[in-house]
């Protein structure tokens, strides 16, 4: 059952990962200009903006050719969020993830834009934010727009335990990002790319994790948005509905 305007352009694609091993799913909203890749919260599926009423929230948008949002499905429950799963193959999932979005999902969006060498933007919100950030800061050559709302972006205060390795470093946008090579990727982040981070000061909300986030951005001289909402404003989807919709009209240049 669709969540969303039936006058709404919703495609559904999808295919079986063989890098991840499973079938992986991904919806299309709208129909013309740039693409907004979005990550769903902690175990949430590519359906679950749809089911919690983010795609109506910011429908307008997707009517009017402002935007369209592909969302896909996270990995989490068959990594961070799983107990039994050993932390070393955690972190070997989540290498899997990355390469799955940068192989698999980028050529997808492309392909449905008819635009073989185009940067797009990635959003998400909690633990979304998370992979939206990791994704954009891993490949700054295929993302160039980063909405991240009410995000994590250090996975080890609360999901690794003290295991540490490669995997988990390159994959954990506050252990790499100040360690970032100059180059064409620094050079991208600095000058091509627009970047919000987005927070706020409501209940079960952590607004110290984006400005630290924040700080680290800025001892690269990485260029970037900070927003942090007011008390009103929990960690919750009234709140994220309220952030694309202000994000998409004010924030993203589209």
């Amino acid at each position: 059952m669709s969540h969303v305007d039936p006058n709404l352009r919703r495609e559904l694609f999808g295919w079986y990962s063989h890098r991840l091993g499973m079938d992986m799913p991904i919806v299309r909203y709208g129909h013309w200009g740039p693409a907004l890749l979005l990550f769903p919260t902690a175990g949430g599926d590519f359906l679950e903006a749809e089911r919690m009423g983010l795609i109506q929230a910011v429908a307008h948008h997707l009517f009017s050719g402002r935007v369209q949002i592909f969302s896909i499905s996270s990995i989490n429950n068959h990594a961070w969020l799983n107990s039994s799963v050993p932390l070393h193959e955690k972190a070997r999932r989540q290498v899997l993830f990355s390469e799955y979005i940068e192989n698999e999902v980028v050529p997808h969006i492309r392909g449905v834009l008819g635009n073989g060498s185009a940067r797009i933007g990635t959003t998400g919100a909690s633990f979304g934010a998370f992979h939206a950030a990791n994704a954009f800061f891993r490949r700054p050559d295929l993302f160039e727009v980063l909405l991240a709302m009410g995000g994590i972006y250090d996975l080890r205060p609360d999901f690794l335990h003290g295991f540490w390795n490669d995997d988990v470093y390159f994959n954990n946008p506050a252990s790499y990002v100040p360690h970032l090579p100059e180059g064409h990727a620094m050079d991208l982040l600095r000058h091509h790319s627009r970047i919000h981070l987005v927070s706020s000061r409501g209940q079960w909300e952590h607004p110290h994790l984006t400005e630290h986030f924040s700080h680290l951005l800025n001892q690269r001289g990485i260029p970037h948005n900070i927003d942090i909402w007011g008390h009103d404003m929990p960690h919750d989807w009234h709140t994220w509905h309220r952030q694309l919709d202000h994000s998409i009209s004010e924030r993203l240049g589209y």
